[in-house]
């Protein structure tokens, strides 16, 4: 059985592509001419070039695949032209699922995010079913997540067997980019990390994140949703433990979130004159303001979601940076 990966060269992506090899499945990957393709370096995949906003590069890529994993995205907090992220995010998406009907895949598993569900902050989490709508959406990436996963639950209606799964915050090897939340590590490392908000998080090794789409195409129903996380911590609380792995003081300073949020502000003012990526992205600071906390209960339950210690997870996102020489 072969499986088509899109966005294997991310850092979800890329984990997705590992555990299915290491199931011994046949992995062909779609990955855009001139990618990077660090993370894919001697491994026993396909490359198959294309765009996930060209059709007949999908359809020519999905011949012959029985199963998709759609996980290709642009994950950004900030970008010059949103309409780059939108297209990526909602057009890409659409374009790829129209491909896996016409070619009759068996099953198809998407890449959403926490970010497109509701959730009520003041430490209480939220699940699949919290109400939630497009104006809750904090920044051009959760809006365009939100309309995308929309448009996945239309093919649902239409016949796709398709599964939609809902990643935390995955942290750990192979974050190339990095993410935002590996960024905040690397920062760390660096001794650039002086305080911190007053916010927190759900933590889920990628690895388990990883495993979770693979559980979900053997396991999910068509359909529904299964957010794939771990454990709820408060920021400073992740940086004790990363005290504990490395040694490097945790700030002990906390930011108000008023004067950060306006400089925060003014500071994407500049970036759109400049084109420049803001210091401190707004839509990293408007999530900020709750605690983004998360009940990964029914995947753990339906599917079998693996729940490895997160601070194994930070030490293996920690030597990883450090290896490669993020530090």
């Amino acid at each position: 059985m072969k499986t088509l990966v899109t966005g294997a060269t991310g850092f979800i992506g890329t984990n997705i592509v590992r555990e299915l090899l290491s199931d011994g499945r046949e992995v062909r990957v779609l990955v855009r001419p001139g990618a990077n393709l660090l993370n894919l370096k001697r491994l026993d995949v396909e490359i198959h070039e294309g765009d996930i906003l060209n059709s007949g590069s999908v359809l020519c890529a999905l011949k012959g695949c029985d199963v998709l994993y759609h996980a290709a995205a642009d994950y950004r907090l900030w970008a010059a032209d949103v309409s780059e992220m939108f297209r990526t995010n909602i057009d890409g998406t659409k374009v790829v699922l129209e491909a896996a009907l016409k070619n009759g895949v068996s099953r198809v598993v998407y890449t959403s995010s926490v970010g497109t569900l509701g959730n009520p902050g003041d430490w209480k989490p939220g699940d699949e079913d919290t109400e939630v709508s497009l104006s809750d959406m904090v920044g051009p990436y959760k809006k365009s997540k939100f309309l995308a996963e929309r448009e996945a639950e239309k093919f649902v209606a239409r016949g796709l067997d398709l599964v939609i799964v809902n990643p935390s915050t995955p942290i750990g090897p192979w974050d190339i980019k990095p993410t935002p939340t590996g960024k905040i590590i690397v920062d760390f490392l660096k001794h650039r990390m002086p305080a911190y908000l007053d916010t927190g998080l759900n933590l889920v090794a990628v690895e388990d994140c990883a495993r979770g789409h693979i559980l979900a195409e053997l396991r999910g129903e068509t359909g529904k949703r299964y957010i794939l996380g771990n454990t709820n911590i408060a920021l400073c609380d992740m940086f004790k433990l990363l005290q504990e792995i490395t040694g490097i003081r945790a700030p002990r300073i906390r930011l108000p979130f008023k004067p950060l949020l306006a400089a925060a502000w003014l500071n994407e003012k500049i970036s759109i004159i400049t084109g420049a990526e803001p210091l401190i992205p707004l839509a990293g600071v408007q999530m900020a303001a709750k605690y983004m906390y998360f009940d990964s209960s029914r995947a753990v339950m339906d599917l079998g979601l693996p729940q490895s210690s997160i601070k194994g997870a930070l030490e293996r996102s920690v030597d990883w940076f450090v290896t490669n020489d993020y530090v």
